[in-house]
């Protein structure tokens, strides 16, 4: 196994026999992941030091056109509480983000049809021309080519859209009603031609899922090398047809977040919130996984608990906006701090 590390560090890649290998070790054999971790955490200190970039996470719709089996803003979810920001709710959002220090914006939600073009290309440049040196990141679902690139020119620099399952099978038996696999590629493809910063990822440990599927998303990632890669542990939610399944592993989901890191040494990769949901110290582990970015919660306190992809959700304290104090406290047991930058990809 050491031998199947070094070479991922040397390479940036491995066969998939040797990753089926390598993340199959890690679940069993505690020194495996130790060492795989430590190197993830080696090259993430060598690309960005110990600075961990925030983004404020600004969740701006929890009506959902899609149907996923997992989601709790699944459109047949009867009992979620709904909910759509206004325009003003989201740039009062961004001004006390700014004041807090926050430079990248993450604007998050359903596929929500009543987000017109017109109207996110109105929010977008709004929030551009008042903090021109902000980035700003969406993460709003597939949307046509068209609808990207006049995003992308009002003003928005990321896009974040997880490809979910490389195994199209799969991915079909978790979005039942969606477009397929093929189209969330052609998606992400999409937005790579018009210049935004992409970002992809997955889900560890959600029904169905084989470590060979972990395999296929991590080649897959490899591909189409994007700047950013999410991955989390699957979260049940009980209103979902998953929603009696266990939580995805801590120790596979780590495991793919250290190889991910160690195949994409530039990549921006965050601690995901399911993470810390799952784990009390679970955003620690992922840092200590290699990854270099955390998205504390922007929006107003009397709605993030109806954003419930999943039951639980952290959203308050270390993960929430107000909590910066306590976050920096909580990365200073660990050696990092937070760095208030934009938070580029590094691509050194």
């Amino acid at each position: 196994m050491k031998e199947l590390v070094e070479r991922l560090v040397v390479n940036r890649r491995l066969d998939n026999e040797s990753l089926r290998a390598l993340l199959t070790e890690c679940t069993t054999d505690a020194n495996v992941l130790q060492l795989l971790r430590d190197c993830a955490v080696r090259t993430a200190r060598e690309q960005f030091g110990l600075g961990i970039y925030i983004r404020g996470l600004i969740e701006v719709s929890s009506y959902c056109r899609c149907d996923c089996l997992y989601c709790g803003l699944r459109r047949s979810n009867r009992s979620a509480e709904r909910y759509r920001l206004t325009h003003d709710e989201i740039m009062a959002c961004c001004r006390e983000g700014y004041k807090l220090g926050f430079r990248t914006f993450v604007l998050q939600g359903g596929e929500d049809g009543t987000h017109t073009d017109r109207w996110l290309e109105e929010l977008v440049r709004d929030i551009r021309q008042s903090y021109p040196d902000v980035a700003i990141t969406l993460s709003l679902g597939e949307r046509s080519e068209e609808s990207y690139r006049a995003l992308y020119e009002a003003g928005a620099n990321r896009y974040l859209l997880r490809h979910e399952a490389a195994n199209a099978d799969l991915y079909d038996a978790l979005h039942p009603t969606a477009k397929g696999l093929k189209n969330r590629l052609e998606c992400l493809e999409a937005l790579k031609r018009i210049g935004y910063q992409v970002g992809m990822g997955m889900m560890i440990g959600v029904k169905g899922q084989t470590i060979d599927d972990i395999v296929e998303d991590l080649q897959l990632i490899g591909r189409m090398q994007p700047q950013m890669v999410g991955i989390g542990p699957f979260m049940p939610h009980s209103s979902t047809p998953l929603g009696g399944e266990p939580a995805g592993d801590l120790r596979l989901t780590l495991a793919a977040v250290a190889i991910t890191r160690l195949m994409l040494p530039s990549a921006l990769i965050p601690s995901t919130t399911a993470l810390a949901t799952l784990s009390p110290i679970g955003r620690l582990e992922g840092i200590l996984s290699g990854a270099n970015v955390v998205m504390p919660n922007l929006s107003p306190s009397d709605i993030r608990a109806k954003y419930a992809i999943y039951e639980n959700k952290a959203s308050w304290g270390k993960e929430a906006a107000e909590g910066l104090a306590a976050l920096d406290e909580e990365l200073k047991t660990i050696g990092y701090h937070i760095d208030y930058s934009r938070g580029d990809f590094n691509n050194k």
